[in-house]
């Protein structure tokens, strides 16, 4: 446990939404010190902005830990007990006292009431008011050295002096954006993207932008990776809550294939295959003169169904009555294995994430300080800890930050 005489001078690196948490949990357990945000640009939050299409998707209405870890990839088994201590109630209960109501979305997802970013932005914009946070704009941090009085910050090329320091400076693309960490004997895990969608390079789906599936499952050939959900398709390729999901889930296996896979669509999101086949087989008796590309049975877009019966190769005017067995197990085929070759990846802005960054093993986790630096403390995606899509990043942003700005107090 932590005691400090104060005040007390704390930095916070990385004005995201990692950083203003730690900031404001910091202000709040200790009043008396004196609490400076360091932001690189003059625009703090900018990923809260634009988050679930500029509506933030603050946190998610999965509360047990022991369900939430399933939806970190990785760092998942660590955030565990954090969980207990600052997890999705306490996020929701933190911006309700605060008079920012959140409502639940039918896949879980939360969002204030307000649908608008900028209700959260300001929320903490007022509470850095509130606790006379500073929040310095422009403000670069360039090297980082322990002294025996704390550590040593040179900011635009000026020392000062912190008794403690939060580094929360989110996601590196690459490992070199951490070399200034690992020269302090931090292990650092190779950064690769995750939450991102898959090109489909002139694959004839591709015409049929705009459409969507909508319960679908995916899957990865040669794993035992897989998702299930959504499924958009775009003038890219593939994209929806369940190919982000899977990018995420194989966001190493993917990157060590240079993005060169194959991607397997269940349309139906039935894993069954004699419920598909019963599916079309009951059209068949209760609807035989009606045409198969013009009724089917899985709440697919009518354009989709089209295509996947032209590519099996059904004649335009088939009826259902007319639709042999061998036919009908070409259909069921592709709606349940419908392949396509991935040729790359396309960032999903709104919703990137990095899978790597400061391994675990460096960190403390039970207070997020640094096992090689006294009084060093990390949160957010600097880490090696990233979710799926659906709150669960953020929610990560706000445990790891409120645990690391109580400076090893429980």
């Amino acid at each position: 446990m932590a005691y400090f005489l104060c005040p007390m001078r704390v930095a916070v690196i990385g004005g995201g939404a990692a950083g203003f948490f730690a900031a404001l949990a910091c202000a709040a357990r200790y009043p008396d010190s004196q609490v400076i945000l360091l932001e690189r640009t003059d625009k703090p939050l900018a990923k809260v902005r634009i988050s679930g299409g500029g509506r933030c998707n603050v946190t998610t209405a999965v509360t047990s830990p022991n369900d939430l870890v399933k939806h970190y990839p990785r760092g998942g088994r660590a955030l565990k007990p954090l969980f207990h201590r600052f997890g999705p109630k306490e996020t929701v209960n933190w911006f309700l006292e605060r008079g920012v109501e959140l409502k639940t979305e039918a896949d879980g997802r939360m969002f204030p009431t307000t649908d608008d970013s900028q209700t959260i932005i300001e929320c903490l914009a007022r509470e850095v008011l509130k606790l006379r946070v500073c929040l310095r704009y422009n403000a670069r941090v360039e090297a980082l050295k322990p002294s025996d009085n704390g550590i040593i910050l040179s900011i635009n090329g000026t020392d000062e002096q912190f008794d403690n320091v939060i580094v929360a400076t989110g996601g590196s693309p690459k490992a070199d954006g951490l070399a200034w960490l690992a020269d302090l004997c931090h292990e650092v895990v190779e950064p690769v993207p995750s939450l991102f969608t898959f090109n489909l390079t002139d694959d004839p789906i591709v015409q049929l932008t705009g459409l969507s599936a909508p319960r679908a499952t995916v899957r990865l050939s040669g794993s035992d990776l897989h998702a299930s959900g959504p499924v958009l398709i775009t003038h890219w390729g593939l994209s929806g809550p369940a190919i982000l999901r899977l990018s995420s889930l194989a966001a190493r296996w993917l990157a060590q294939r240079d993005y060169q896979a194959e991607v397997v669509v269940n349309w139906t999101g039935i894993g069954n295959e004699e419920e598909v086949r019963s599916a079309l087989n009951a059209q068949k008796t209760q609807h035989p003169k009606a045409l198969v590309k013009g009724s089917n049975p899985y709440q697919l877009p009518a354009r989709l169904w089209e295509h996947l019966c032209v590519q099996v190769g059904l004649n335009v005017g088939l009826t259902y009555a007319e639709l042999g067995g061998k036919q009908l197990n070409r259909l069921v085929n592709t709606l349940m294995n419908d392949a396509h070759a991935i040729h790359g990846k396309t960032t999903f802005k709104e919703e990137f994430v990095t899978c790597g960054g400061i391994s675990l093993d460096s960190v403390d986790m039970r207070t997020m300080q640094s096992r090689a630096v006294p009084q060093l403390y990390f949160a957010g995606e600097v880490l090696d800890i990233d979710g799926v899509t659906g709150g669960f990043n953020f929610q990560a942003a706000w445990t790891t930050g409120f645990v690391a700005g109580q400076l090893g107090a429980p």
